[in-house]
Parts: C-alpha cells; structure tokens; sequence
C-alpha cells in the first residue's frame, strides 16, 4: 500500500497548552480509518495539521510521499485530499448544490462542460440528482452533509478527511452518508464519535489520548466486523 500521510515526531501547542510531544502517525492507500477520543483531546487539532491550516513547532509531515513545509507544498496536496469540516455551513457558500460541486472543478481548471459532468456524476452518487438547483440555504442539516461531502468527491481526490460528518443527524441522514462513503472507492481518515457509524464505515479505529494515538481492537456491529467497508 502507498503511504498517504506520514507523521514524525511531531509537536504543537496552544500556547502553553501541549497537544503533541515527538507524535508519529500514519495511513495508508486502502484504509478506512476512524479517529477516536474525548473531546480536547486533538482530533481536529491533527487534521488542520494534516492539512496545513495549523503549523507545528517540530516535526516532519510527510502527505503523498512529499516532505510539506511551506504553504505552496500544503496547498499542492490539498487539492489531492477531499476535506469534509464539522459544519457544513462552513462549506457551502454558492447559492445552489450545482454551483457548490462545480465550484472546485472549475478553480482546478476544468471547463464548464467537464464540470457539469462531474457534478451530474457526484449528485448521482449522492442520490441527489433532483437537488441541481436547489438552494443550498434552504436545505435540511442532512442534506447540507451529504452535499458538503459531494464538494469534495467531486474535487476527484485521492482520499477523503471528514471531521464529525454525522453531527447532529438522524438515523437515516447518517446512513445516506454511511452509503456514499462505502461506495465512493476512495480510504478515508474520518472523525467521530459515533461508533455504530463508525463500526459500519471503517477497516480500524485509533484512538487519540495523551497526544499518542492507540489502536483499537476490532469491534462488530449488527453481527457484521467494521472490515465490510474494506
């Protein structure tokens, strides 16, 4: 398997709040990762590292076999990672679904009939073909989700970082996304706190404590092993 993300001996803090302390991490192409812990613990504080968004007082981040130091090498690999925030709100900024998934293709140089297919492919994917021109603000939490996570799918990326997708949704909500992740093809490093979700989603979990990450033993839910997603 290729080595996506590469952490070495990595520190950060807030101040003089220490998150990280000589923290090594790593994933790779065919995984489905869950990223677990309390809540401080640094979750979302290593994937703005991951991404760049956040810069760390020591330490080697490596992302698709490249040392990333400066903002020009970050910005080189986020256009390879599908990154899903917390709030969808925080994503979505045009004023329909279609505008929102064509708007990273275009920026990425596509032409407008490129990203009219990609959109139709990703709204396809979604199962929101019907929502094109819907406008975004009005849509339900859910649907802002599912919608969030099709700006990245149809970025193309090589793999997808979600921070707490299913947050606040109902039941069917967090299976409409449980759906298009199983089926998007692509490994994935996904925050959560909801372990049904995760058990259905993801290959393993690592749990996050004490700035070191632990790996969890496998668990099962609804009489099937969270490998399914492999």
């Amino acid at each position: 398997m290729e080595t996506l993300i590469s952490i070495t001996n990595l520190s950060f803090a807030y101040g003089q709040r220490v998150v990280f302390k000589d923290f090594s991490f790593g994933f790779s192409s065919g995984q489905r990762t869950g990223l677990v812990g309390s809540n401080g613990c640094g979750k979302s504080t290593l994937l703005q590292l991951i991404m760049g968004l956040l810069k760390p007082s020591a330490g080697e981040i490596e992302l698709f076999g490249k040392p990333r130091r400066t903002e020009k090498e970050f910005r080189e690999a986020r256009l390879q990672i599908g990154f899903v925030f917390q709030d969808a709100n925080d994503q979505l900024f045009c004023p329909t679904v279609g505008d929102d998934l064509a708007f990273g293709p275009l920026n990425m140089g596509k032409t407008m009939e490129e990203a009219e297919a990609i959109v139709d492919g990703t709204l396809e994917l979604l199962n929101l073909s019907a929502f094109k021109d819907r406008v975004t603000y009005n849509l339900s939490d859910g649907e802002k989700k599912l919608v969030a996570l099709g700006t990245a799918l149809a970025m193309r990326p090589r793999m997808l970082i979600l921070d707490e997708p299913t947050t606040c949704l109902d039941e069917e909500a967090c299976d409409r996304i449980a759906k298009v992740l199983l089926a998007c093809g692509l490994p994935y490093l996904v925050v959560a706190h909801d372990r049904s979700f995760l058990d259905r989603v993801v290959t393993g979990s690592v749990r996050l404590k004490d700035g070191r990450v632990i790996a969890e033993p496998p668990r099962e839910s609804n009489g099937r092993p969270g490998s399914q997603a492999a």
